[in-house]
């Protein structure tokens, strides 16, 4: 009796979940649909819940060094309490908001290098091994999103990788612990002063704040300096201007100024 006691509370003979995604691929401040199915193992086991949260990689500065961690960055509780019999199965359907501040991983039918997104799936079992189930997730960009990733694919860029970074964009309202960057490669027109273009996007409801970061080529007498810039873009407005016009005159007006010229 004491091994069966201990067998079980080492997760063996135990439940298993598994979450099966309606589908995979969503937008920021859209959703996701599913169902958690949670089937009993050889013995009776008390559930305490079911949850299931969106998951990224995110890379994290600690002094000199940096290290990479898998964050939760929001959790959604799908049932409480519940006892589940030998062998039962237990269906849970659900709808699962995403944030708007959620990072992108999909453009134009195309994975971003270097991100990652899940959705993982919490079965707490009381006095025994958690459970845990973890689906890929797609996340594309919103129309406003494309719009600006649209105007500098027009201007030239291209896209090197991205990634999600901890902490905070400084003068822009945030809510996550974390933000994401999409790396750009300058097109040759721009190449002689910029070495990197930058991108951030926060959304919210109802607009969409755009930074941008240029990493500037140094010179023989001169340091390689870094520009930020940031607008917002109103999702009502959106088609009345030409983007790829509007970047085109803020890089240069921002390249001007350090004393650079293309």
């Amino acid at each position: 009796m004491v091994f069966k006691r201990l067998m079980q509370a080492m997760g063996v003979g135990g439940p298993s979940v598994e979450t099966v995604l309606t589908n995979p691929n969503c937008r920021p401040g859209g959703y996701l649909e599913g169902n958690v199915h949670v089937i009993g193992g050889e013995h009776p086991t008390d559930i305490e819940y079911v949850a299931v949260g969106l998951i990224t990689r995110v890379e994290v500065e600690s002094g000199d060094s940096e290290y990479h961690s898998d964050q939760e960055f929001h959790r959604q509780r799908l049932t409480g309490s519940f006892r589940l019999d030998p062998g039962a199965r237990h269906d849970v359907p659900f709808r699962f908001d995403v944030p708007w501040e959620t990072p992108i991983t999909e453009v134009y039918g195309q994975h971003l290098h270097g991100m990652t997104m899940g959705l993982t799936t919490e079965l707490e079992v009381a006095r025994a091994v958690d459970k845990s189930d973890l689906d890929a997730v797609a996340v594309h960009p919103l129309p406003a999103q494309e719009k600006i990733l649209e105007a500098l694919l027009r201007l030239g860029f291209r896209f090197s990788r991205a990634d999600v970074e901890r902490g905070r964009v400084y003068g822009v309202q945030q809510e996550l612990p974390f933000y994401q960057e999409i790396e750009f490669y300058p097109p040759s027109a721009y190449a002689s002063g910029i070495n990197q273009l930058e991108l951030t996007f926060i959304a919210n409801p109802r607009t969409l704040q755009v930074v941008l970061e240029l990493d500037k080529r140094g010179g023989v007498f001169t340091e390689g300096h870094d520009s930020f810039g940031s607008f917002t873009v109103d999702y009502q407005t959106l088609d009345h201007t030409d983007w790829a016009r509007e970047l085109d005159t803020w890089l240069r007006q921002s390249a001007s100024r350090r004393g650079l010229f293309f």
